[in-house]
């Protein structure tokens, strides 16, 4: 018999009846939206209303309980009344009777195991208590429960309990889970959260009071012998942590889809870069055949004159709105955008202020461009120069494409330059395909890079090729960007005797960028080839010390780069951030040559090389850029034996002088002293350049170079005071040519594969040309020490070279037999004849000077002593004291 305490017996008795299950006590509060329990499955052991086994809210596993017992509710917060005890129709409070292990006694038919229907949760704080409420769910014990989720529409007046959408289980942080197939539904995203100020934690048969009052006899006291320890708080933090985990996520899924890459734009014909050919552009009318259709092409340039043959755009014949101009694309295109320009002139403004767009795949049947069921019409220029792109409202696939003119410059006539974009579709009925382009088979990086991917891309390659690459910075543009120079060769960072140093620079106008990209692919290239042990590449790199400077004006490629490969027109980013031409910016050299020369001061009184700088050159107020600078910094501190100059919107390579003699002409033949070293050079490049050598190349603007081989001296093409191509000659060493890539300054990125292929054996051939010539080192005769500064002359060449500061020199040359001279200060001169062959090695001319006398001696008196003058000079000194010695005589 078990022994019960006294004091819980006594409560026992004293308490009242438990009040009918389906009556609800009179002024009951009723049960709050939200908080209503689900009805007990019958039949089920152990089954209460909110599915719990056992009936204790959050049972853990053994049947031991991690909360209030049944019918007791978490203890309040502090400063708030405790509630009443519902009533249940277990076993009496605070007596020792358990049901088994793990299972709960069912309740008689009828009964209910939770407190009397219609209690619940107070209501929250400010609101008055409603009057007891009918309930339009399921009879009582019947099982049927509401689907999972949605709840029975009441009658007006009547509750049913939670809202839809709201949990029916516990409140939000009991922990209480519903076992399989109890009617307990909750929803995914929301949860039955307790009114402010009632207890957290609540059981299922808890209930809060709507007033406060003293508790109920026969409830235990909270820490006394008969209750338990609450532990629901860490739970309730558990739960909402993971929770809130759940909401966190779910606003990230529109953010992927919302990143996710888009479909690449369609890249242009190539009107602008010459891939469509003139017989694919026709035109309603023109003025004159200068101003033909094939003239329409976006940023082509005209003549100097007025009424040139080749002028600076398409130019409507008549003034009307039926004019057009016509693109055959030669095959099916999905045509998306269309960029316009007005005509390039000096003499006359003339463009299209609005336009409309039509497309056929006959030439007979016109389909305008609509947006919706009205034709477009697109706004056009406000002046000749800045290119306007107009993208169609929805891409549309046809083969012939017109622009019609609607309004125009009202001072002027019917004239534009255009670029067209579209994909070029497969056509079924056609298997052969009218682009026959290459495809390269170097897998580089073909893509444009600023100046962030730039570095990226440079530090990749010295990564991959540390023995044979090196990373270093010349100095800073305005805006502090770093102009990096990446060097190859077999020691990098070290010169080595005998081994020529070679240079490519690109990038001088910020919007001139194919140098710039086949540069940073030339790196690419020579790093993998080198891995895989291309003989070619071996030898180029283990006899050659490389250096390439892919941006010279990095502020002016980034003003390019932010619009575009089309739309940043023919002059942005030309010039530096301050508004300098860099071409323009080196010290001018060639007057004070031209003016020596004149009379007669080269080279006993003036040097014919190795010319100084001008003293107003070097002032901090003089107008030089700090990318000059360092360049000139970068010249003088590296022997550079050849170099070229990469530019871009021609396809012609200029060699010096760029500036012509007679100042005040525009065009004059202007050669050097090494005229023919410099037009070997540039041929070389000229002829092994796929696009200047194809016979189907038609002139880039108004000038046809094909007639000299795609060469030109740069004074006879225009002058240029001031050029880089100019001071490298005659300040340095350094054979410096210029080379135009493409009539594109900015082609787009789908264009770089071909350019690529176009150039890859150029600039290969043109570095082996570092090695023709003769090379050698002057030394001492007596301490076989390198003698720098030695004076290299070439009988017949009015231009001398120097050498380095070990006493090697390189003297570039074409085939033949010379006389070569080496004299240093102090030193003997000697000439010895030099042979150089056709083929592609240097030829060794070497030479060991003997010392002056008085050098000599100076070299073996001890302490440097000075050595006894001249004999003359000495006897004539003997005499001058013997007649003041006499003279002093009586």
């Amino acid at each position: 018999m078990l022994r019960l305490p006294l004091a819980p017996m006594l409560l026992l008795l004293l308490a009242p009846p438990p009040p009918p299950a389906r009556a609800a006590p009179p002024g009951s509060p009723p049960r709050p939206r939200g908080l209503a329990a689900s009805p007990a499955e019958p039949g089920r052991p152990g089954a209460t209303e909110m599915g719990t086994p056992g009936g204790i809210a959050g049972a853990a596993p053994g049947g031991t309980a991690t909360g209030p017992p049944k019918g007791t509710g978490a203890a309040p917060p502090r400063g708030t009344a405790p509630r009443p005890p519902p009533t249940t129709a277990g076993p009496p409070k605070g007596t020792g009777a358990a049901s088994p292990r793990g299972t709960a006694a069912t309740p008689p038919k009828g009964t209910t195991t939770g407190p009397p229907k219609g209690t619940g949760a107070a209501p929250p704080r400010g609101t008055a208590p409603r009057p007891p409420p009918t309930t339009a769910g399921p009879p009582k014990g019947t099982g049927t429960a509401p689907p999972r989720g949605t709840a029975a529409t009441p009658p007006k007046g009547t509750t049913t309990g939670p809202p839809k959408g709201t949990a029916t289980g516990p409140p939000k942080g009991t922990g209480a889970t519903p076992p399989k197939g109890t009617g307990a539904s909750t929803s995914k995203s929301t949860t039955a959260t307790p009114p402010k100020g009632a207890a957290a934690g609540g059981g299922p048969g808890s209930a809060a009071p709507s007033s406060p009052g003293p508790p109920e006899r026969g409830r235990p006291k909270e820490g006394g012998p008969g209750a338990k320890v609450p532990a629901p708080r860490k739970k309730l933090v558990r739960v909402k942590v993971v929770k809130k985990k759940v909401v966190k996520k779910k606003p990230k899924a529109p953010a992927k889809d919302a990143a996710a890459p888009q479909d690449p734009q369609c890249p242009p014909l190539g009107l602008e870069s010459l891939r469509v050919l003139d017989s694919q552009l026709r035109a309603s009318s023109d003025k004159r055949y200068g101003l033909g259709a094939h003239r329409g092409r976006l940023n082509i340039q005209s003549g100097l004159y007025d009424g040139d043959f080749y002028d600076g755009g398409w130019c409507a014949g008549q003034e009307n709105t039926e004019q057009w101009l016509e693109v055959d694309a030669r095959g099916l295109t999905n045509f998306t955008g269309i960029i316009t320009q007005g005509l390039n002139s000096i003499w006359t403004y003339d463009w299209v202020t609005s336009y409309k767009v039509q497309v056929s795949n006959d030439t007979h049947t016109w389909q305008p461009c609509r947006n919706g069921t009205e034709e477009v019409v697109f706004p056009g220029n406000k002046d000749p120069e800045t290119p306007v792109l107009n993208l169609l409202p929805s891409p549309v696939v046809a083969r012939y494409l017109r622009i019609n003119p609607q309004t125009w410059f009202q001072n002027g006539t019917i004239c534009l330059r255009a670029e067209v974009l579209g994909c070029p579709l497969p056509d079924p009925n056609n298997i052969y395909s009218w682009h026959s382009q290459p495809l390269p088979t170097d897998k580089l990086d073909f893509r444009h890079h600023n100046y962030k991917e730039m570095r990226k891309l440079m530090k990749r390659v010295n990564d991959e090729c540390p023995d044979i690459t090196r990373v270093y910075s010349i100095g800073k543009s305005y805006l502090g960007l770093k102009m990096y120079v990446m060097e190859i060769s077999d020691n990098p960072g070290q010169h080595e005797v005998g081994e020529p140093e070679f240079r490519y620079v690109a990038g001088m106008h910020g919007n001139e960028v194919l140098g710039r990209e086949l540069l940073l692919n030339l790196m690419e290239y020579l790093c993998r080839e080198f891995r895989l042990g291309n003989p070619r590449v071996v030898q180029l790199v283990t006899e050659t010390r490389i250096h390439l400077l892919p941006s010279m004006n990095p502020d002016g490629y980034e003003t390019a780069y932010k619009l575009g490969s089309e739309l940043s027109g023919w002059a942005m980013g030309r010039w530096t951030y301050e508004g300098i031409d860099l071409n323009h910016n080196f010290a001018d050299l060639n007057t004070a040559l031209w003016d020596a020369e004149d009379n007669d001061l080269v080279p006993h009184e003036f040097p014919n090389h190795y010319i100084p700088i001008p003293e107003y050159y070097t002032f901090a107020n003089a107008t030089v850029a700090p990318e000059t600078r360092a360049v000139i910094d970068w010249m003088q501190r590296y022997p550079f034996v050849l170099s070229a100059n990469l530019h871009g919107g021609e396809l012609v390579v200029t060699y010096p002088f760029d500036m012509t003699r007679t100042y005040w002409k525009a065009q004059e033949l202007t050669p050097t002293a090494d005229d023919g070293v410099f037009r070997w050079l540039a041929t070389v490049y000229a002829t092994s350049n796929l696009a200047m050598a194809s016979e189907e190349r038609r002139l880039c603007h108004y000038d046809d170079f094909t007639r000299f081989g795609n060469i030109i001296n740069g004074a006879n093409w225009h002058t240029v005071p001031g050029s880089m191509n100019d001071f490298s000659y005659l300040h340095t060493n350094c054979f410096e040519i210029t080379v135009e890539l493409s009539c594109d300054k900015f082609p787009h990125a789908s264009e770089l594969p071909a350019e690529w292929e176009n150039n890859r054996e150029s600039l290969l051939l043109y570095m082996e040309q570092v090695h023709r010539g003769i090379k050698g080192v002057v030394r001492d005769r007596e301490t076989e020490q390198g003698i720098a500064n030695a004076i290299i002359s070439v009988d017949g060449i009015n231009h001398d070279v120097r050498t380095a500061f070990d006493g090697d020199y390189w003297r570039l040359l074409n085939p033949g037999e010379y006389e070569v001279t080496a004299r240093a200060e102090g030193y003997q001169a000697a000439t010895q004849p030099c042979r150089v062959s056709y083929e592609n090695v240097p030829t060794p001319c070497s030479f060991r000077l003997a010392r002056e006398r008085r050098q000599r001696l100076r070299g073996r008196l001890p302490g440097g002593a000075r050595p006894p003058p001249d004999l003359p000079l000495r006897l004539r000194r003997q005499r001058l004291r013997r007649l003041r010695a006499h003279r002093r005589a009586p």
